[in-house]
């Protein structure tokens, strides 16, 4: 086979990021060699509960902490082909393509080429993660044609190298991610809450937002200090289940982005949080989309709703949807329905 790496494969399994299909024919080794499929899906995210930068050590870092939602998804299929042929579908998606390349590298397939399909109905350049959506789950289709399992780190490291910077999406839990390092800042070994999203457009100079080109924000020391006690809020909000702890950091963060990409009627949106009920307000920090925070377990909750969608009209936040977050296996049922609902008016 010219020095390419000879498998022999017929299987049936799953990963983290969803159900898998994959297989090699097994009439003889010469077919087993020629091609091999699977497939993987992945949800998004809607934009961050905290992002910043953390003091490590005697480092500084840069992370961030994603708000899962299940509203998008990406689909990725891969055929390897031992031919070395390659084909993206849809072309434009070259991120993804360096990540099919880098993932076969890692696994030792040298040689090997893949034919590509993804479909997405994940907004770009809003902060919904379409980016990492589609390399996380083309990561996991090459994998599961290779019938090869990859961590969750080795997933996080093939995407911030195919991205430069990515979103946490490879992992089920709340963790504080360095976004351009691929490490964990810190694993916070809780499960999110549940916590209903009322998410909504924000209007911005630039309606899309590109985060490589977006040039990170520079903190001064306040507000690395600022970070330390949002991360320790978070820490302590995440272990016991305090949602409005976890809001807060939202807030908190939030607010500490204006400075570097403003949300619209900012200080408004803030007092609202307040006047529905809410427990928090968070933003995507590199993106137009922002939400208000409830706590599911609140016996108010529908009340609040019925007033927080009004009231954001009346600001002018007139494109809303909804969503929980904190799911079980929020990124590994590919079978199960989004659960967010979205409105238009």
């Amino acid at each position: 086979m010219g020095g390419r790496t000879a498998l022999n494969i017929h299987a049936t399994g799953a990963s983290r990021t969803g159900t898998v299909h994959s297989g090699w024919p097994s009439e003889d080794d010469d077919a087993a060699c020629a091609t091999a499929h699977g497939w993987a899906r992945t949800y998004c995210h809607h934009g961050e509960i905290l992002q910043g930068v953390f003091v490590v050590g005697a480092a500084l870092r840069r992370g961030l902490v994603s708000l899962p939602c299940r509203l998008y998804h990406t689909e990725a299929t891969a055929e390897l082909r031992s031919d070395g042929v390659w084909q993206v579908d849809p072309a434009w998606k070259t991120k993804s393509a360096e990540a099919a390349r880098l993932t076969l590298s890692a696994l030792g397939l040298h040689g090997f080429g893949a034919l590509l399909r993804i479909e997405s109905t994940v907004p770009v350049s809003r902060g919904f993660g379409s980016s990492t959506s589609d390399v996380t789950a083309v990561v996991h289709a090459v994998a599961s044609a290779a019938h090869r399992h990859l961590s969750d780190g080795e997933v996080a490291r093939l995407a911030v190298r195919a991205e430069v910077a990515s979103d946490a999406l490879m992992f089920d839990r709340p963790v504080l991610f360095a976004q351009r390092e691929a490490v964990i800042i810190e694993d916070f070994c809780a499960d999110l809450l549940d916590l209903h999203v009322l998410g909504f457009s924000t209007p911005r100079a630039d309606d899309r937002v590109d985060t490589l080109r977006f040039p990170p924000a520079r903190y001064d020391a306040w507000e690395i200090e600022s970070f330390r006690a949002m991360r320790g809020l978070l820490r302590r909000g995440l272990v016991r289940r305090d949602a409005r702890a976890v809001g807060a950091v939202a807030t908190a963060s939030a607010r500490a982005n204006q400075r570097h990409l403003p949300v619209h009627r900012f200080a408004e949106l803030e007092a609202l949080v307040a006047d529905v009920g809410a427990v928090g307000l968070q933003v995507a920090h590199t993106g137009d989309i922002a939400g208000l925070l409830f706590d599911l377990r609140d016996e108010r909750l529908t009340a609040r709703l019925c007033d927080a969608e009004p009231a954001l009209r009346e600001l002018g936040f007139t494109d809303t949807w909804h969503f929980r977050s904190g799911e079980t296996g929020r990124w590994t049922t590919p079978d199960a329905a989004a659960t967010g609902r979205r409105h238009q008016r």
